[in-house]
């Protein structure tokens, strides 16, 4: 019939192998690289205390801290002296399981554990999937705005990316238009973040199964990045991509850094979605086991608390953070309209960060988004990322998961910095 789904067939000429590669590449600019740079310009001199708008870590914060029983967990873990050991390199089966049925809860199909491979945290995910994947000729479509971590890691492994946009007029939607005229033979698989990660957006049901469905006539597999999964506060409730996995192979990414604020702890993992079977024939499993194998282990004793975590933190800790999280934004948006020289075109309604648009036809000595943030360090002891780190020139991103009253003093001090840069009419 004509409006019958095509199959998917994958368009990559070869199956993939181990492959060897050099790190003489030169790197894209990471978050923490920008960091760094803006922190040397910080003013030693100003008493007043530094507010961080630049990342996603709000651990250090009173009112984010995670729950009591993750941390029980850890702790009996450790004492009970039965992680000692060597895991195997997809992870222990105890953490596999607990993850598998954790991801399922959302899905139309049950995942196993031979589906999850556990890694240090969603770094990790993105090295192993991005290493797997590289190979002459080869390429990944990345969504921009996006997360800098992917162009780092494609760089240092030789692979090729194109750029689709995501539309802020929109509400940050992916130019499918784009994706297709970008794709070629040599395509591979699509970056999906979602929530968005640096755009606050939330992407619809609809959306995502548009996606997935250009995807499949493309022949390609989606990346789905989905370590901000249920942080959400706005209309639209978290779909994880791996519901669409009968349509197209999704793999996805996801940890316990944002949604149980411990960053640091450093465990993540990657899910294959693929209920079709369809991954196997393409090496693309091969390898990521291949190359699993060679690389580092998550510590064993938080692998072994990983099932309390997953199957036993109360809703009452998640609603909590999340409802922290939208007053932030709430404060956010309307502080950002009381500077006239940055513009939200999308009230964020998920993650912990929002893409606002510079207008430096406003300011008086400001060339571009880096020497705005520079500058903004220097005079007002704030840090915001410049858009260009994200792919966005003369855009800012905003993080705002922070304590209520710092943020709204950060941003009071972002209007100060326009008060006193604004170009004289």
């Amino acid at each position: 019939m004509e409006n019958e789904a095509k199959p998917w067939v994958f368009r990559g000429t070869q199956k993939f192998t181990t492959k060897q590669y050099s790190n003489d590449s030169k790197q894209m600019i990471t978050i923490r690289e920008a960091q760094e740079e803006l922190m040397g310009n910080l003013n030693q001199d100003d008493e007043r205390s530094f507010v961080h708008l630049d990342h996603g870590d709000p651990s250090a914060y009173p009112c984010f801290r995670t729950t009591p029983l993750a941390e029980d967990a850890i702790v009996s873990a450790l004492r009970s002296a039965q992680f000692n050991y060597y895991p195997p390199a997809a992870g222990i089966l105890p953490a596999r399981r607990a993850i598998a049925e954790y991801v399922s809860r959302d899905l139309p199909y049950k995942l196993s554990p031979d589906d999850v491979y556990v890694t240090a945290g969603g770094h990790q995910s993105i090295e192993i999937i991005i290493t797997a994947l590289a190979r002459s000729g080869v390429n990944i479509l990345l969504p921009r705005p996006g997360y800098p971590q992917y162009e780092a890691r494609a760089a240092f492994s030789h692979l090729e990316v194109r750029h689709f946009d995501l539309i802020p007029e929109k509400g940050w939607e992916v130019d499918l238009d784009a994706v297709e005229a970008l794709a070629d033979e040599n395509t591979v698989a699509i970056v999906i973040i979602n929530p968005g990660n640096p755009s606050g957006n939330v992407f619809s049901y609809q959306h995502l199964k548009k996606v997935a469905e250009t995807a499949r006539k493309l022949g390609m597999f989606v990346i789905a990045d989905e370590v901000y999964s249920h942080i959400v506060f706005g209309n639209k409730p978290f779909i994880p991509m791996g519901e669409f996995g009968s349509i197209v192979p999704v793999l996805t990414i996801g940890s316990i850094s944002k949604r149980w604020i411990v960053p640091g702890w450093r465990l993540g993992w990657i899910v294959t979605n693929d209920p079709c079977g369809l991954l196997k024939q393409t090496g693309i499993l091969d390898s990521i086991r291949n190359y699993v194998n060679l690389s580092s282990d998550p510590v064993t004793f938080i692998q072994g608390a990983i099932p309390e975590i997953l199957g036993n933190t109360e809703e009452d800790f998640f609603s909590n953070i999340v409802r922290t999280i939208k007053e932030d934004a709430d404060i956010c948006c309307s502080k950002i309209k009381e500077i006239p020289c940055i513009v939200c075109p999308q009230q964020p309604e998920g993650a912990m960060s929002v893409m606002v648009k510079l207008n430096l036809s406003l300011l008086e000595g400001i060339n571009d988004d880096m020497d705005f943030c520079v500058k903004l360090v220097k005079e007002e002891s704030v840090i915001v990322l410049p858009g260009t780190t994200v792919g966005m020139k003369n855009w800012i991103r905003i993080t705002f998961a922070i304590e209520p009253a710092i943020l709204a003093e950060g941003l009071d001090r972002i209007k100060s910095f326009y008060q006193r840069h604004a170009k004289k009419l």
